[in-house]
């Protein structure tokens, strides 16, 4: 029951992500990427810190300061830079399913650090989904943004921050409430990119900001911040880095949803075929055959 709601928790997690990822197209045009993450992440720390101290759980020790806070900074610094960077080049669609490869890479990381065992199964589920990612962003050129390989580079290269991020804050989460190490290491990320852009002068634009645009930050901060890391975090809490990551196929469906309806992107054969493909290698990689043991994490 406990895997069943970690699950049920990331699922609803990669959903108001996918959310988010539509919504921050909509709002690339007004300010730059670090600006973003910081109205996203700094409205996220100030929703979740009164929740945190309320609920009175313990907070990460003194000796984990030092990870918990270079976690989040990778989390909630260097991942948005390069997520919001990578929705100035390409569509919500391609962005999200350039981020679906979270639990390939997820699974690959796991393997390398010894926390997961990367099996034949897996191997061939990770081909499979990487088949689907390729004809989904190469195909129907014509029909996306000049330039749009550079976004779903990015993209990739925020997925890999996050599925380093998933297996390596499991321990700390497990020692804190998932709550309490969320929002510590939210709290880093949100400052360094105040700090960012007020150097930058990414904040000028805010006096133009009307009410569509503060919509979508506060949207960006209570849910797609506050809401969706929480619920991450709290799905580590419950089960393996793997079995969380792959809710992430949740994320191209809500992300091409709401690029359509607010932006009017296309949703081609090609793009559907290479959800599918995605969807079916993260199947067949993430679970077992009949002679085969369950998946299971080695113990933090």
């Amino acid at each position: 029951m406990g895997e069943f709601v970690g699950v049920l928790a990331a699922a609803l997690s990669s959903a108001l992500g996918g959310a988010s990822i539509g919504v921050t197209r909509f709002v690339r045009d007004t300010v730059d990427p670090p600006a973003i993450g910081a109205f996203r992440f700094g409205f996220g720390f100030a929703f979740l810190l009164p929740v945190a101290l309320a609920q009175k759980a313990k907070w990460p020790a003194r000796a984990d300061w030092a990870a918990v806070g270079g976690l989040g900074l990778l989390f909630f610094a260097l991942f948005p830079i390069l997520f919001n960077a990578s929705l100035i080049f390409t569509t919500a669609a391609r962005g999200s399913l350039a981020l679906s490869t979270l639990p390939l890479l997820t699974m690959v990381v796991a393997a390398c650090l010894g926390v997961e065992r990367l099996t034949p199964r897996k191997t061939t589920g990770v081909l499979i989904a990487m088949t689907g990612v390729a004809l989904a962003l190469l195909s129907g050129l014509t029909s996306v943004p000049p330039g749009a390989w550079r976004g779903d580079a990015l993209m990739l290269c925020a997925a890999v921050c996050m599925a380093f991020y998933s297996v390596w804050s499991r321990p700390f989460i497990r020692r804190s409430g998932p709550l309490q190490f969320t929002t510590m290491g939210m709290g880093v990320g949100a400052l360094c990119l105040v700090c960012i852009s007020a150097i930058q002068g990414s904040f000028a634009p805010v006096a133009h900001f009307g009410l569509p645009q503060w919509s979508a930050m506060l949207y960006l901060g209570l849910f797609g911040s506050a809401l969706t890391f929480f619920l991450w975090s709290y799905a580590l809490s419950r089960t393996t880095p793997t079995r969380v990551t792959i809710s992430i196929t949740v994320n191209p469906i809500a992300a091409t949803s709401v690029g359509a309806v607010l932006l009017g992107e296309p949703i081609g054969w090609p793009l559907i075929a290479g959800i599918l493909a995605v969807a079916i290698g993260i199947w067949i990689a993430t679970t077992t055959g009949q002679t085969h043991s369950r998946m299971s994490a080695r113990p933090d």
